[in-house]
């Protein structure tokens, strides 16, 4: 499931960069919903792969506020995201004359640069709460299907959700690939 999320999400990301036409707003912020997935299942993924070999749940202190870190900064950056993307969706169907002015460049690169410095402000009273509510008692298999449903499989969904359904990403993939192997 790890190489499902970071093969689909990377390429979405290659198919992209790749193809000029895929160069809009709403590929934009794609392929950093895509970026953003492939960071957050990377948080946590890896030491899990390494625990469950291991049989071992050790994880240094440094280790476990790096991870909880990043976890939750990209999560936020996820769900900023989406709220960015669903408002160029709301402006594409709504006003559509408007799209090319209201979601220009510019405008593009201030809304993902705004998402990270909100994702990172708010990090800190995320982390307050996830240390306060670690002494509320709950199941520990509910919250482990719960971690493993939220870190794992919604990022391997997202590249079929949002893309690989798409005739534009298809068309950009297929492109992309007779292109590498047409070179070798």
């Amino acid at each position: 499931m790890y190489l499902i999320t970071v093969l689909g999400n990377l390429l979405i990301i290659l198919a992209v960069s790749s193809d000029s036409h895929l160069q809009t707003p709403m590929y934009f912020f794609l392929s950093n919903l895509s970026f953003a997935d492939i960071c957050f299942t990377s948080t946590t993924i890896p030491k899990m792969l390494v625990n469950i070999q291991t049989h071992s749940k050790v994880i240094t202190y440094k280790g476990c506020i790096t991870q909880v870190y990043f976890s939750i900064l990209f999560a936020g950056l996820d769900n900023f995201l989406l709220i960015v993307m669903a408002y160029d969706r709301y402006v594409a169907i709504c006003h559509p004359l408007h799209y090319m002015v209201i979601m220009n460049p510019q405008l593009c690169g201030l809304l993902v640069l705004m998402i990270w410095i909100i994702i990172v402000s708010l990090f800190y009273c995320t982390a307050l709460g996830v240390y306060l509510s670690s002494a509320v008692p709950h199941s520990s298999l509910l919250s482990a299907i719960a971690s493993v449903i939220y870190t794992v499989v919604t990022p391997m969904l997202n590249p079929f959700i949002y893309s690989l359904r798409n005739k534009d990403i298809k068309s950009a993939l297929t492109t992309f690939i007779l292109k590498t192997y047409t070179k070798r």
